[in-house]
């Protein structure tokens, strides 16, 4: 097994999209903090909602850094069931940097609540103002961005059928 490093945004687009958390790495004084997340992908930009006061928006105000991190597909593998450094955890995963930006604008609010839904659901929803007003909605440009996926067959065949059916299950 070895990993791979992907570079194709098809295939880093995919991944995100079959995540249902993100982790979300912020820079507190000379502290890591990092919470778990819902969020909206579109367009190379990711969408994060939270309360609208609290310390991730304290920390954000001062250092508006951050990092996302997606994972999925977790599966243990291993070589030889009774060789321990046989074993590896098979998975995918995209490291997003950008900085964030906090959308004010109560129709551009309702815009971004639509792409976090759309991780989520197919059905459309309407927001009321009270709850857009109590919403902080992030909006996160992609800056770098980069993906690997770990454990990945030897052979260029298998690679290749493992793309397809990502592909194919996230559609």
């Amino acid at each position: 097994m070895k990993t791979l490093k992907h570079v194709e945004m098809e295939v880093i687009e995919a991944i995100i999209r079959k995540c249902d958390i993100c982790y979300v790495g912020v820079v507190d004084g000379d502290l890591p903090y990092v919470l778990p997340m819902n969020f909206g992908y579109r367009d190379n930009t990711i969408y994060l909602h939270s309360a609208p006061v609290g310390r991730i928006i304290d920390i954000l105000n001062k250092n508006n850094n951050i990092c996302v991190t997606f994972s999925t597909d977790h599966e243990l593998a291993y070589v030889s069931e009774e060789i321990a450094c046989s074993y590896r955890m098979k998975s995918k995963s995209v490291i997003a940097n950008g900085k964030v930006l906090f959308v004010e604008d109560m129709d551009e609010k309702r815009k971004c609540l639509n792409v976090l839904m759309e991780q989520y659901s197919d059905l459309k929803f309407e927001y009321r103002d009270p709850a857009v007003k109590n919403v902080k909605i992030w909006k996160v440009p992609i800056d770098q961005v980069s993906c690997k996926e770990f454990g990945a067959p030897h052979d260029k065949y298998r690679q290749d059928r493992a793309l397809e059916e990502l592909k194919k299950n996230n559609k």
